[in-house]
């Protein structure tokens, strides 16, 4: 069976190892995302700033969706309301909670606003330049404040506490047309590698396997926590990462590391670190709908800590909606709560 562990799986699983599974704080992103947003602020006009900034404890901070504007008015400072100069400060900022990979992505998806227009015939106002940044509190080196950009298909969000501990969830990344299928782009396809890695961990189970990890043959229309503020785990879980060979465990985490890989390096191993110290053989993955490609299809990778979804259903399964939530951590929760404690005594 061929092995599924990324090189950069491979190094980050040996960074657990080394630490023992000691937290990893993200002290390189927090001090690159500081100095990008106060870079940001400093270019933007009085009346910018206004537009782009918000106190750290507004319910404006927790306010997300991933739905276009036409349904869900936002806030923020758009692209298209930047000068050049102010919009490559704006993307040094998106950079910053990022990996390379995980920028090319969200800039695609930002470009499939295009394709979107010329398909639909400008029945949505698609447009790549409404994406908004919003600033959330004083970036400064020690203190605690946050970050979003978010649009149609893309919601991303950052909390720095105490100048080095990062959060970075919910984080959602959508793909439409999931498969680029006619002109000069024919063949891109956005989020494939979220898609690819988890068909070939189920279509790796036996028989036996596939009857708890695939929960129903029909799969559902939406990602079932849609933006919802609160969420608990999904039942049923699936197949625990327990019950496979190690191989598919080696599958399982190419599917995981499918997501975290989307963020800064320091980010995704402090999220790995999370999923180990929980215990990575409590982590189970669920399927809904048939296993061929094309086929209108869902599935979720759920921990004690996390949940991911993905959902391919729409547009006769060419429309992809994907999130990564933190049960108790989305929007800085628990770093939150731990300095609260810690400033108690």
């Amino acid at each position: 069976m061929k092995r599924l562990m990324t090189p950069r799986t491979l190094l980050v699983l040996g960074v657990l190892a080394a630490l023992g599974g000691v937290a990893v704080q993200a002290q390189r992103s927090s001090t690159t995302m500081t100095t990008a947003a106060r870079a940001f602020l400093d270019a933007l006009t009085p009346e910018q700033r206004s537009q782009a900034t918000f106190a750290f404890e507004a319910d404006e901070r927790l306010r997300w969706n991933f739905i276009p504007d036409e349904t869900f008015p936002r806030n923020g400072l758009p692209l298209g309301e930047m000068t050049a100069a102010q919009r490559t400060r704006a993307q040094a900022l998106l950079r910053s909670g990022l990996s390379e990979r995980g920028y090319a992505t969200y800039s695609q998806i930002i470009q499939l606003e295009n394709i979107l227009r010329a398909i639909e015939n400008g029945r949505l106002a698609r447009n790549p330049d409404a994406y908004r940044f919003s600033i959330f509190g004083d970036p400064t080196p020690e203190g605690t404040w946050g970050w979003r950009v978010e649009g149609h298909h893309v919601s991303l969000h950052f909390s720095v506490v105490k100048g080095t501990a990062v959060a970075s969830t919910p984080s959602f990344a959508g793909s439409n047309p999931a498969e680029v299928r006619d002109g000069p782009q024919k063949g891109q396809r956005t989020l494939g590698q979220l898609e690819d890695t988890a068909r070939a961990l189920v279509t790796s189970l036996d028989a036996t396997q596939r009857k708890t990890a695939v929960f129903d043959t029909t799969a559902p229309r939406e990602i079932l926590t849609g933006n919802r503020l609160d969420i608990d785990p999904l039942a049923p879980a699936g197949l625990k990462a327990s019950e496979m060979t190690a191989a598919q465990r080696e599958g399982l985490m190419a599917v995981i590391d499918a997501y975290a890989g989307l963020m800064a390096d320091d980010i995704a191993a402090d999220r790995l670190v999370k999923i180990r110290t929980a215990g990575i053989e409590n982590v189970a993955f669920a399927w809904a709908g048939p296993l061929e490609r094309g086929a209108r299809h869902y599935y979720r990778v759920q921990g004690p800590t996390f949940l991911v979804e993905f959902d391919n259903t729409q547009n006769d399964g060419n429309h992809v909606h994907s999130v990564w939530r933190d049960f108790r951590g989305d929007f800085g929760r628990d770093l939150l709560r731990e300095h609260l404690r810690a400033s108690a005594h």
